[in-house]
């Protein structure tokens, strides 16, 4: 058995909160200062590499923004707290960082309308003191509402505060906490990522799945489906620039809300009961994005979120002290018998239950391949 030790990380805890009408719009300020920041210093980078082929470190972009302060038609950059147009800065480098290392596309400019709004405070521009967070030319604490307590004795290294499309605002406050691993479980499981079931393991776990294994699948888009196509008429029968318009897109958008809160809520109590049930979890390698081309399912993939599933087990197993085993993309977990090892030359999407034709054992599709990934994965090991 794997033997883990408890191990500090950094770990961001996010709460709803309710500013004041003073706050709101300081913070709604300093949003439209970090978006003219960032594409500023992203039009400055790109036309020093158009026309001269050279790059524009950080300092030069820092020393672009106190210029900007300086004239008259910028100097309201100077009426919000400086660490978060920085930290846009800083965020604008490890974009072109990453670029260059060609892990992610070229940087694109934030829209007013489509990006995300959101600040970003360092230690020096928030004070925390006996619960309660002040941010940097903002008049009082902000009202959280605290769902979960901070860990014991955190202080919060860095604080970000954001307000989504549904008008909602939420801070996440980053800060040191301590993950325990759990004891060490004897099971083993595969896992096979469906659109019928969610996920199918590689054997049945009493209030996870059911008999043979399957995890239902919630749907939670189609559930709402009929909620959101009406809230979308309405907003098409809106004039373009209204203020009935725009409280028209605030319901689209708290309907999307709902579809993703509940959505991930649901993974989050999947997974860890999981990550808490098996010592060693296999799963496929999947190209998610190679499947949403498939314009017949892309809508039921996304729903099942089948990147977000990994990206919980292979965190909550890292902490817990799990092994998650990744299989290949390529290997034929659907066409191999899981019973003696002989694979089928032809398994169409539409074959849910199959017979071998070697030993004659009777499989469904998405039990067997669970099993397939399961063995694969303890091979792997």
């Amino acid at each position: 058995m794997m033997c883990a030790m408890a191990q500090p990380v950094k770990r961001a805890f996010t709460y709803r909160f309710y500013p004041t009408p003073e706050q709101a719009e300081q913070l709604a300020r300093t949003f439209g200062c970090v978006r003219l920041v960032y594409n500023k210093a992203l039009e400055e980078r790109s036309r020093a590499h158009a026309l001269h082929g050279r790059r524009v470190s950080y300092g030069e972009s820092s020393a672009m923004l106190t210029a900007w302060k300086r004239t008259q038609e910028l100097a309201f950059l100077g009426e919000v707290s400086s660490v978060p147009l920085q930290q846009a800065l800083r965020h604008l480098q490890s974009a072109f960082t990453n670029f260059f290392a060609k892990r992610a596309a070229y940087p694109r400019f934030k829209s007013r309308k489509r990006s995300r709004l959101s600040a970003e405070y360092t230690r020096s521009a928030f004070t925390w003191r006996d619960g309660r967070l002040t941010l940097a030319k903002t008049a009082g604490p902000l009202d959280i509402v605290w769902s979960r307590p901070l860990p014991e004795g955190a202080e919060p290294s860095t604080v970000t505060v954001s307000r989504d499309a549904a008008g909602r605002w939420s801070v996440s406050i980053l800060c040191e906490d301590t993950i325990r691993p759990l004891d060490p479980a004897d099971g083993v499981v595969g896992l096979d990522a469906g659109i019928t079931s969610l996920l199918t393991l590689s054997r049945p776990i009493p209030g996870l799945s059911d008999a043979v294994g399957k995890v239902a699948n919630p749907r939670h888009e189609r559930a709402d489906r009929a909620r959101l196509a009406r809230a979308q008429r309405a907003l098409a029968r809106k004039e373009r620039g209204s203020s009935n318009r725009a409280k028209a897109r605030v319901r689209v958008a708290r309907v999307h809300a709902r579809i993703t809160d509940r959505r991930r809520d649901h993974l989050h109590k999947l997974t860890t009961s999981i990550v808490r049930e098996n010592q060693v979890i296999a799963i496929e390698d999947l190209t998610v994005r190679n499947l949403m081309r498939n314009r017949r399912l892309a809508r039921a993939i996304s729903d099942a979120s089948w990147r977000q599933v990994r990206t919980m087990l292979e965190y909550k197993a890292r902490w817990y002290g799990r092994e998650l085993v990744v299989v290949d993309r390529w290997f034929p977990s659907s066409k191999l018998c899981s019973a003696c090892g002989t694979i089928a030359q032809v398994m169409p999407l539409g074959v849910r239950e199959w017979v071998c034709a070697a030993c004659g054992a009777a499989h469904d599709r998405d039990v067997n391949a669970a099993k397939n990934v399961l063995a694969a994965g303890l091979a792997e090991r």
